[in-house]
């Protein structure tokens, strides 16, 4: 049912979200506003599906927990981020209090905890005209009398309150205080139903106090950790790869609650707490106050939230890998300027492709604390120098007049040195420093080619960013060779140098929201047209021919090529006779062959065991991940597929 609900869905939103993107500027803002309506409204009805699902699983008794750490303080953020716009909009006052005793790591399911917080503040602000709603977490004694065993998350609110002989129906599904055809608020009736069947879950319960006209408190009640649970032994375990005297982050206490304006900020997303603490000490000793993120789904939060001044990034990490966290930040507008120093023991060819895709630079683990802080320093000296400076390699004056009208721009953030040889060019960048460079290769004397080889051959010069941008027509292994030792090539084109733009605001770490508004509105059309995308074949087989063409609207825009099938076994007969397909899109649930057996068949051939392949699933059971993993599956993406989501995701195969 979860697949039959959500792939009519899948091709609603994808369409409608295209036709308020507006990419071709044909619609009217009247038109835009309806599309965003339905955008809207299909979010909703996704929502009651999850809600209908997840009440489904908890009654077959089929929801899954899984247990991991928890750390409160970034539990709060997540929770200020959320709904701090609300109150805002309502004009409600909004705390988060957490009590000095409050341990700084939990073991719970950060997941379903936040779900059910979510659902307590939601319905707080919902059912609240004035005064204030408050989240209150503190530790509490157990049924035993047991301090510190009990964790109490209470939220309270100034609202209508709720009738004591009303208090037990709200916990039932489809059940309001105020059930009337005439009822004032909407709603399902379900959250309420859904969490308390996840506190059981998670070993607690909720408790309400309430009185008409007096406002609420509804307080979750969950054990600290799965040995604790309040009616006795816990039937939940802690993964069998983590134990509780692991290294744990409960001595991180970064300086989130001490950052004040001005202050030089760095964020760090690492999974290892023990490598973050380093990496904390060092970067105060260095000037910075510093995050921490765990994870990299909340590393990429805190970086929209928070904007830091520079961030250093682990690639192997939980919830996101590094390569995707890169892939959002650099595809931002808000984030794309925050210089990106990636700290990771990936492998050896990581340090090219991080560095095509806007990191700052690539330190490889193990590292010592010497090239730890000399990193940071480095980091720190990018940061504080805010003017930039580009050098340009070309002969044609009027070509060389143009890049530097272009990019200088008079705001004064870069500086454009411009030269007509390469002899000159490299004996500027041994003299000087240069954050980034552009060559053409048809030079006199020396070319650029050779000049490229010079420059990668000086130890110095090693990480320069170098975008090439030239008229003459490039052989396969011309080709191969630059993109071995290049950012970037460009060929000269009427449109060369928006892309040209794109590409120097990326390695220089503009900042696109300060660019004129004429450079602004280039970067963000140039920004849609990404060149990974350019010309590749991607196999979608999906047996919803309104799925097909909604995926194969979203890649045709970005200059994709698509073939699809409707079936897992014409999806194979498609595959062999068409090797060069770069990506494959399969949806897991298909007539005749599936698409497990159909990723299972695709491994089988020798030609095909690295072509990405990405199942495109409804995610309703748990486990649904690891069945797609062994069965051959390069990754994953859960239905309704949001675009943005997928394209990130094509993006990092298709660079790997």
């Amino acid at each position: 049912m979860s697949h039959e609900l959500r792939t009519p869905l899948n091709s609603l939103l994808i369409l409608a979200q295209l036709l308020a993107d507006n990419p071709e500027r044909n619609l009217d803002p009247k038109q835009v506003e309806f599309a965003r309506t339905i955008h809207s409204a299909g979010s909703e009805l996704l929502a009651l599906i999850n809600d209908i699902l997840d009440l489904s699983k908890i009654e077959s008794g089929t929801m899954g927990i899984d247990i991991d750490e928890l750390m409160i303080e970034s539990l709060r953020d997540q929770v200020e981020r959320g709904f701090r716009p609300v109150a805002e909009t309502r004009r409600l006052a909004f705390e988060i209090l957490v009590g000095a005793d409050v341990p700084p790591v939990i073991y719970t399911d950060p997941r379903r905890l936040l779900q059910v917080l979510k659902n307590l503040l939601s319905n707080a602000f919902k059912f609240t005209d004035k005064g204030k709603v408050e989240l209150r977490i503190e530790p509490v004694p157990d049924r035993h009398g047991r301090a510190g065993q009990v964790i109490a998350f209470s939220v309270t609110d100034t609202g209508i309150g709720i009738p004591p002989h009303k208090q037990r129906i709200i916990f039932e599904a489809f059940q309001q205080a105020d059930g009337t055809t005439s009822r004032r608020y909407g709603g399902t009736g379900l959250g309420l139903s859904i969490s308390r069947e996840i506190a059981r879950l998670l070993g607690g319960e909720i408790l309400v106090r309430s009185a008409p006209g007096a406002g609420s408190t509804f307080t979750l009640l969950i054990p600290q950790t799965p040995e604790a649970v309040l009616g006795g032994p816990s039937s939940l375990d802690l993964p069998t790869d983590r134990a509780l005297d692991d290294p744990s982050p409960a001595s991180l206490r970064d300086d989130r609650e001490r950052i004040v304006p001005g202050d030089r900020t760095l964020l760090i997303i690492e999974d290892d707490p023990t490598f973050a603490r380093l990496i904390l000490d060092l970067a105060r000793e260095k000037g910075f106050k510093g995050l921490v993120a765990l994870r990299g789904d909340d590393g990429l939060a805190l970086a929209r939230d928070v904007k830091p001044d520079a961030i250093t990034l682990d690639l192997n990490l939980p919830g996101l890998d590094g390569w995707t966290v890169l892939d959002r930040l650099k595809h931002d507008p808000r984030t794309r300027h925050i210089p990106v120093h990636l700290i990771s023991g990936a492998e050896v060819d990581a340090r090219p492709r991080a560095l095509k895709q806007g990191a700052l630079a690539f330190l490889s683990k193990p590292v010592s604390r010497g090239a730890l802080a000399a990193a940071l320093a480095d980091v720190k000296g990018f940061v504080e120098r805010r003017v930039r400076s580009l050098l340009v390699v070309e002969d044609d004056p009027l070509q060389r007049d143009a890049l530097v009208d272009l990019i200088e721009d008079g705001e004064g953030d870069v500086v454009v040195t411009a030269v007509s040889s390469a002899e000159e060019g490299l004996g500027l960048l041994r003299e000087r420093h240069f954050d980034c460079a552009i060559v053409d290769l048809g030079l006199p004397a020396m070319s650029g080619f050779e000049m490229i080889r010079a420059v990668r051959g000086d130890a110095r010069l090693r990480e320069l960013p170098i975008i090439v941008h030239t008229g003459q027509s490039l052989t396969a292994e011309q080709e191969l060779e630059l993109g071995r030792m290049t950012e970037a090539i460009i060929v000269k084109s009427p449109e060369s140098l928006e892309h040209l733009l794109d590409e120097a605001a990326l390695f220089l770490h503009r900042v696109e929201a300060e660019l004129p508004s004429t450079r602004h509105q280039l970067l963000a059309q140039q920004i849609d047209v990404d060149p990974v995308f350019t010309g590749k074949r991607v196999l979608v087989v999906d047996d919803d021919v309104r799925n097909i063409f909604a995926i194969t609207s979203v890649l045709e825009r970005h200059k994709m090529r698509v073939l699809y099938a409707e079936d897992g076994r014409r999806g194979l007969a498609i595959l062999r006779d068409n090797p060069d397909i770069h990506a494959v899109l399969l949806d897991v649930m298909m007539p005749e062959m599936d698409g497990y057996e159909a990723m299972r068949e695709i491994r089988k051939d020798p030609r095909f065991a690295s072509l990405p392949l990405i199942a495109l699933t409804a995610k309703a059971m748990r486990g649904d991940r690891e069945k797609c993993l062994g069965a051959g599956a390069s990754d994953y993406i859960t239905k309704p597929v949001e675009p943005d989501r997928l394209l990130s995701l094509l993006r990092v195969w298709l660079y790997g």
